[in-house]
């Protein structure tokens, strides 16, 4: 017998009900068009602290008895989890203490202080922050509140497929990333009991497939590097999660950073969601396993929202440099009064903006009269790039395309 079941699940959603967003199914015909599926989402980012980890610490939370309400809760955390359990602490008067990693982003570390937990950093890694836990837990008698490996979690993060399922009661797929393997498994158990015929699938990013090795009996697999979806970069699955996912997941696929960032940058500019990495990675899954979905009706979770401003300003900016709408120009010309207004000039009737302009006069490489003039220029698509650079040409001036922009 599995360690969660289907009445844990509705248990969870009668505890926690009221309590947290029940976020929306949406469905995503556009997007759907594009990947080649009939595609639903269920939006988790749009919970209070942006991630559906506060459904299964709000549950744990909730069975906690008197005394141990008393002592306190510690989470070891860096993200998502971390700030679930610190804000639903808060709200049931519970003390709560996250540990953190010395050098965890100085914006997470204050967004969970403010939510009213005591932060402690504490090593290099999450694996260094855990000696501390344990002490902390046996001096002041704490409660450990685990991200993924605890069946009340799990069955938190199980309501989710219950309201899916009920607003979208036709999906032939559901498409979940796994990190630990919390949501996962929730979602598997009750998936699998309401609609035996639905196919499950996993997403990992290729960089921590560590529930791939785990299943397949791996052992010594170092994972490291850096990954857009870090909220699912974890190199230790719960043995929980583990025996769940192997009876009920139909298949884990991987993703690379490349189709992660995609899918951040499609749901933001297609769908009008924002999505972390980690959140995006099924969007990813269905982008770069097409066959897969192909024609079938799939719900994709978007598990958060929390992704770095500047991180996302960078996928958006890429993102333009792809599609040929933003594109920068390198243009021989002559050094003297007059050239630099032609060559505007020429980009301006052939529609292209001018955004910005590196007048380049200095290198030993040009002759000493000649110049390099790099424009960044604002463009509708690829063919109206080559039309801008044919019309250069017309016009007596070299011009090349450079695949980086920036001075």
């Amino acid at each position: 017998m599995l360690p969660v079941t289907l009445a844990d699940i509705r248990a969870a959603a009668r505890a926690i009900d009221g309590e947290i967003v029940r976020t929306p199914t949406v469905e995503a015909p556009g997007l759907g068009e594009q990947l080649g599926c009939r595609l639903a989402l269920k939006l988790e980012n749009l919970h209070y602290t942006g991630s559906f980890k506060e459904r299964g610490a709000l549950n744990r939370l909730k069975a906690l008895s008197p005394e141990e309400r008393t002592r306190g809760v510690i989470a070891m955390s860096a993200g998502n989890h971390a700030q679930g359990v610190a804000h639903h602490a808060r709200r049931l008067g519970i003390p709560a203490t996250i540990v953190m990693p010395r050098y965890t982003p100085f914006t997470k570390v204050a967004r969970t202080e403010g939510f009213g937990a005591t932060v402690v950093l504490q090593g290099e890694n999450l694996d260094d922050a855990r000696p501390a836990v344990e002490r902390m837990i046996a001096e002041e008698g704490l409660t450990l509140i685990h991200p993924y490996d605890d069946p009340r979690i799990i069955a938190g993060q199980g309501t989710i497929a219950l309201e899916m399922l009920r607003a979208a009661p036709d999906l032939d797929d559901v498409v979940v990333p796994i990190g630990g393997g919390g949501i996962i498994s929730g979602i598997a158990v009750a998936a699998r009991e309401i609609n035996p015929r639905i196919r499950v699938t996993g997403v990992e990013a290729s960089l921590y497939a560590s529930m791939s090795d785990a299943l397949a009996g791996r052992t010594g697999v170092r994972y490291h590097g850096p990954t857009l979806a870090e909220g699912i970069a974890v190199k230790s699955p719960g043995k929980l999660t583990t025996e769940i996912v192997r009876a009920l997941v139909d298949e884990i696929v991987t993703v690379d950073e490349g189709a992660i960032e995609r899918a951040v940058h499609l749901l933001l500019t297609v769908q009008k969601v924002q999505a972390e990495g980690a959140g995006a990675a099924g969007i990813a899954a269905v982008a770069q396993h097409p066959e897969r979905f192909a024609g079938r009706r799939v719900g994709v979770v978007i598990c958060g929202g929390n992704i770095d401003q500047r991180v996302l300003s960078s996928i958006l900016m890429r993102g333009l440099v792809r599609a040929g709408q933003l594109v920068r120009l390198r243009v021989e010309i002559e050094d003297a009064p007059g050239i630099l207004g032609r060559v505007s000039g020429v980009i301006g009737n052939a529609g292209g903006n001018i955004v910005e302009v590196y007048h380049q006069r200095l290198s030993f490489d040009m002759p000493v009269k000649r110049a390099d003039v790099d424009v960044v220029v604002e463009t509708r698509d690829r063919p109206h790039v080559d039309r801008i650079v044919q019309d250069l040409a017309l016009a007596g001036f070299d011009c090349e395309v450079l695949t980086e922009i920036g001075g």
